[in-house]
C-alpha cells in the first residue's frame, strides 16, 4: 500500500508542512526528534520511525500458540519470584530492580529444552507439550512476570505507618489496599490504547529494546536485522553476569568507598564546602564517578533512554542543582546552611530530624498546641527545588500537550484500530478486542476493595476524596502517557496530589498517602498496563490473553511483595534506620514518611501559603505553564531545529526520583547514555542500527549486569551480612581503610554549612 496525504497526517498529524532545510518532519509548530522524514516515502508497509523498523517485524501469523501451559507456569513462577526480590531491594541502598529483561532471556533456553523434552500429551484438554516453543508465548512469559515485578506504592503507606506511625494494620487491609491501587488503574486501558497504543507515533522506547530482543531469540524478520556473527546472546549475558557478580564483591563488601566514590572528600574531610560540592551522601556529587552499577541504575538503566532525553535531565542536574542549589544554600534562603545540602529527611529548628511523635495525637491527626510548642518543619535546599521542580512539570504537561499533540488526540478519539495507517494496528485488527465489561468488572471490584479498606479500617479518608484521586489520575494519563511514549520519561503525580488532598484534608498523614496513591498510581498502572500492550502491539498479542495475562500476574505479585515486606521488618535489624549496616535504610520509605508529615500532618497551609517560608515555590506552578509557550511561539516564529529537542515537561520532571536519589545517581547513567545513544550511534550508525548493536548487545548487557549485581547483592547480605547478626569480618574487612575512608568526612556526617551552639535555635520566634 502507499499513504495518501490524509495518512501522512494522520500518522502524526501536527508533522505535516514541514519547514525547509529542518532535519525532521515537523509536528505543526513542533519536530518529533525521533522522526525519519524519509520513513513515509519509502516504507509502503512498515513504520515510518527507523528505532521500530529495526526492532519490530511487519507480519504476523494469527494460528501461532499464544497462551499455553507453558506460558502460565513460567509465568507465574516469574510473578512470584521478580517481585519477592524487588521487594527485597526496595529497602535497601543502593538498589536494583530486575526487570522484565531476566525472565525474557531465562525462559528462552527453559521453554527450548521444555519443547524438545516433554511428551506431547494432553490432560483435560491442556496440551503439556504443544509444540515449538512461539515468540508470542515469550511475550506473555515475560509480560505475566515482569507486570508487577517493581514494588507496589502501597507497600510504602504499610511501612510509613509501621515506622513513622507505630500502627500494625491487619494483613487483609494491606492486601486490599494494594489490589485496589495496583489494578485500578487497568480499567481504564481501553481508553488509553486507542491514544497510546495505536499511534505510530507512540513508540514506548523501551518496548522496542525488548521487541528487538524477542526477535532476535526467535529469528524474526525485521528491517534492522543483517548477518552478524560471534559471540551469541544468551552466552554474553551469562559472562557478563557472572563478571559483575564477582566485581559487585568489590563495592559491595570489600572496597564499598567504590560505591560511594566520593574521592575529592577524600583529600579534605572536613572541608565542609568541598564535602557539600563534590560529596554522594550529602552533596552534589561533582566528582560524577562511581563504580556501582547498583548506583548508576538507581533510577533505571540508561541504555534505553533516547540521548536527547537524557540530555533534558542533565539540564535539570546542571541549572537547578548544581547552579541554583549552591546559590540557594549558601545564601542561608529557607534557613537551609542550617541543614545538609543533600538529605531526603525533614528537620526541626535544631537541625535534627522533625520528630512528628511530637505533634501528632494517638490516633495520628495533627495536634496545633504541640506543634507550636515544638518547631516548624524545614527542607534541604534539594528537597525544596525538588518540590519546585514537580510543581512547575504538572503544568508543563498540560501546556505542552494542548500545544503539541491536541490534533493527534482529536484524530486518535475519532479512530477504530482498524482505520490506522499503520501496519502493526491494522495487523492486530484481526483479533478480538477486550470486552468493555472485562474492563468495567475491574473498575467495581476494585473500587468495592478501595471502600472497604478506608472506611471498615478507619483511615480517616472520606469516600469523596477517593473519588477526587481517580479523576485526577485519569485526567492526566492520556497526557503524561504521550510525553512517555516518545520520550521514555515519566512525569508523577504525586506532588500535586500532595497538594490538593492538604489543603483538603489537614492534618490526617494517612489519608494523605492514601489520596496521593490513588491519584498518582492509578495512572501509573494505567501506563504499565498500556505499555505492556504496546509491546503486545508490536508482537501481535492477541488482546485477550494479554489482558488476563496482566491482571493474574499483577495480583500474585502484589500477594508476594506484601510477605516478603512482613518477614523484612520481622527479621531485618534495624530496618528503615539511618544507621542499618547492610544498607536497608528505607529510602523510598523515608521520602514517603517525610511527605505525609509535610502535607499530611502540618499541611502545604502552613509551608506552602503566602507569608510560609517557601511560598515562593508555588510560582514555580507558572513557570511550566509559561516555558513550553515560550518555546512554542520560538519555533513558530523562528524554526529554530534543536527546539526539537527541549521538552520543559522532561526537564522538569527527569530529575523526579531525587529524593531519595541523590546527584550521584544521575550524573554517571546520563554520561553512559551519551556514550552509547550518541557518540556510538553517530559515529558508527551502521553498527548501531544493526540488531545486535546496541539494541541487542546494550540491553542484554545491561540485563547481565543487573542479573549479575542483584544476585551478588542477595547472596552477599545472606552469606556474609545477615548471619552472626553481620559480625563477620567486624574487625578485619569491615574496618579497614576502603570501607570506612568516606564515613570520616563531613559528606557522610550530612555536616550544615552553618553550625549551632547547644540549645540554639535557627528559624522564626512564632510559627
Amino acid at each position: 500500500m502507499s499513504y495518501t496525504e490524509d495518512d501522512k497526517k494522520i500518522l502524526d498529524p501536527e508533522k505535516h508542512d514541514s519547514h525547509p532545510g529542518m532535519d525532521g518532519i515537523a509536528v505543526g509548530d513542533y519536530d518529533d526528534p525521533n522522526f525519519d522524514p524519509v520513513g513515509l516515502e519509502i516504507m509502503e508497509d512498515d513504520s515510518p520511525y527507523p528505532e521500530v523498523r529495526s526492532a519490530v517485524g511487519n507480519t504476523d501469523d494469527p494460528t501461532m500458540p499464544a497462551s499455553t501451559l507453558r506460558v502460565w507456569v513460567l509465568g507465574l513462577m516469574w510473578a512470584v519470584v521478580l517481585p519477592g526480590v524487588n521487594q527485597f531491594f526496595f529497602f535497601r541502598y543502593p538498589s536494583v530492580s530486575i526487570a522484565g529483561i531476566f525472565p525474557l532471556l531465562l525462559s528462552f533456553p527453559i521453554c527450548k529444552a521444555w519443547a524438545r523434552y516433554l511428551p506431547n500429551v494432553t490432560y483435560f484438554g491442556i496440551s503439556l507439550n504443544p509444540g515449538p516453543f512461539t515468540i508470542k508465548e515469550h511475550v506473555l512469559i515475560t509480560i505475566m512476570g515482569s507486570v508487577g515485578a517493581g514494588p507496589a506504592y502501597a507497600t510504602d503507606i504499610i511501612a510509613v505507618q509501621r515506622v513513622f506511625y507505630n500502627q500494625r494494620p491487619p494483613f487483609i487491609y494491606q492486601w486490599l489496599l494494594v489490589m485496589s491501587t495496583q489494578l485500578m488503574g487497568y480499567s481504564i486501558g481501553g481508553i488509553c490504547k486507542r491514544f497510546l497504543v495505536a499511534p505510530p507515533s507512540m513508540i514506548w522506547p523501551t518496548n522496542l529494546v525488548s521487541a528487538a530482543l524477542f526477535n532476535t531469540m526467535h529469528v524474526q524478520e525485521t528491517a534492522g536485522i543483517r548477518g552478524y556473527g560471534g559471540i551469541s546472546r544468551d552466552r554474553f549475558f551469562i559472562y557478563v553476569s557472572v563478571a559483575y557478580f564477582c566485581y559487585n564483591f568489590l563495592p559491595a563488601y570489600l572496597f564499598t568507598a567504590l560505591s560511594s566514590f566520593s574521592w575529592v572528600c577524600w583529600i579534605a574531610p572536613n572541608n565542609v564546602k568541598i564535602n557539600q560540592l563534590f560529596g554522594v551522601e550529602h552533596g552534589l556529587a561533582m566528582g560524577i564517578l562511581t563504580f556501582d552499577w547498583g548506583q548508576i541504575t538507581f533510577n533505571g538503566s540508561p541504555l534505553a533512554n533516547p540521548w536527547w532525553a537524557s540530555a533534558n535531565i542533565g539540564v535539570t542536574v546542571f541549572v537547578f542543582y548544581w547552579f541554583l542549589t549552591p546559590i540557594l544554600y549558601y545564601s542561608n534562603v529557607w534557613y537551609s546552611a542550617f541543614l545538609p545540602m543533600v538529605s531526603s529527611h525533614s528537620f526541626d529548628n535544631r537541625g535534627r530530624t522533625y520528630n512528628v511523635s511530637r505533634i501528632i495525637n494517638d490516633d495520628a491527626t495533627f495536634n496545633l498546641q504541640r506543634y507550636e510548642a515544638y518547631s516548624p518543619l524545614f527542607l534541604s535546599t534539594t528537597f525544596a527545588i525538588a518540590y519546585g521542580l514537580s510543581f512547575a512539570s504538572i503544568t508543563a504537561t498540560l501546556t505542552h500537550t494542548l500545544l503539541y499533540y491536541k490534533k493527534q488526540i482529536w484524530t486518535q478519539a475519532r479512530r477504530s484500530l482498524s482505520e490506522q495507517p499503520d501496519i502493526h494496528a491494522r495487523l492486530m485488527s484481526v483479533y478480538k478486542e477486550v470486552p468493555d465489561w472485562w474492563y468495567l468488572s475491574i473498575f467495581a471490584t476494585m473500587f468495592l476493595f478501595g471502600v472497604v479498606a478506608i472506611e471498615v479500617y478507619h483511615t480517616q479518608f472520606p469516600v469523596w476524596a477517593f473519588v477526587l484521586a481517580l479523576m485526577i489520575s485519569f485526567v492526566y494519563v492520556v497526557p503524561i502517557g504521550m510525553i512517555l511514549a516518545i520520550t521514555n520519561s515519566q512525569i508523577g503525580l504525586n506532588v500535586i496530589t500532595e497538594l490538593i488532598i492538604g489543603y483538603a484534608l489537614p492534618g490526617r498523614p494517612i489519608a494523605m498517602m492514601m489520596f496521593k496513591t490513588w491519584g498518582y498510581i492509578t495512572m501509573v498502572q494505567a501506563l504499565q498496563f498500556t505499555g505492556d500492550f504496546k509491546l503486545g502491539h508490536y508482537m501481535k498479542i492477541p488482546h485477550r490473553p494479554m489482558f488476563v495475562c496482566q491482571v493474574v500476574g499483577t495480583i500474585i505479585a502484589g500477594t508476594v511483595q506484601l510477605g516478603v515486606q512482613a518477614w523484612m521488618f520481622s527479621n531485618v535489624q534495624d530496618i528503615c534506620t539511618p544507621t542499618q549496616p547492610n544498607g536497608f535504610t528505607c529510602p523510598s520509605t523515608t521520602v514517603f514518611g517525610t511527605a505525609s508529615i509535610i502535607w499530611g500532618v502540618i499541611g502545604p497551609k502552613r509551608l506552602f501559603s503566602h507569608g510560609q517560608f517557601y511560598y515562593g515555590l508555588v510560582f514555580f506552578f507558572l513557570v511550566g505553564a509559561i516555558a513550553p509557550l515560550i518555546q512554542w511561539i520560538l519555533h513558530k516564529k523562528f524554526g529554530l531545529t534543536y527546539l526539537k529537542y527541549i521538552n520543559f515537561p522532561l526537564i522538569f520532571s527527569g530529575t523526579g526520583n531525587l529524593p531519595p536519589a541523590t546527584p550521584l545517581n544521575f550524573v554517571p547513567s546520563i554520561l553512559l547514555c551519551f556514550l552509547f545513544n550518541y557518540v556510538i550511534r553517530r559515529r558508527y550508525l551502521g553498527w548501531w542500527s544493526n540488531f545486535s548493536d546496541p539494541r541487542f548487545c546494550t540491553d542484554v548487557l545491561s540485563a547481565g549486569l543487573d542479573s549479575g549485581y542483584a544476585i551478588g547483592t542477595l547472596f552477599i547480605f545472606f552469606a556474609l551480612q545477615y548471619p552472626k547478626n553481620g559480625s563477620i569480618g567486624l574487625n578485619t574487612i569491615q574496618t579497614w581503610w576502603g570501607n570506612t575512608v568516606y564515613t570520616n568526612t563531613a559528606d557522610y556526617l550530612g555536616t550544615p554549612y552553618k553550625k549551632l551552639a547547644n540549645g540554639e535555635t535557627f528559624g522564626p520566634s512564632k510559627w
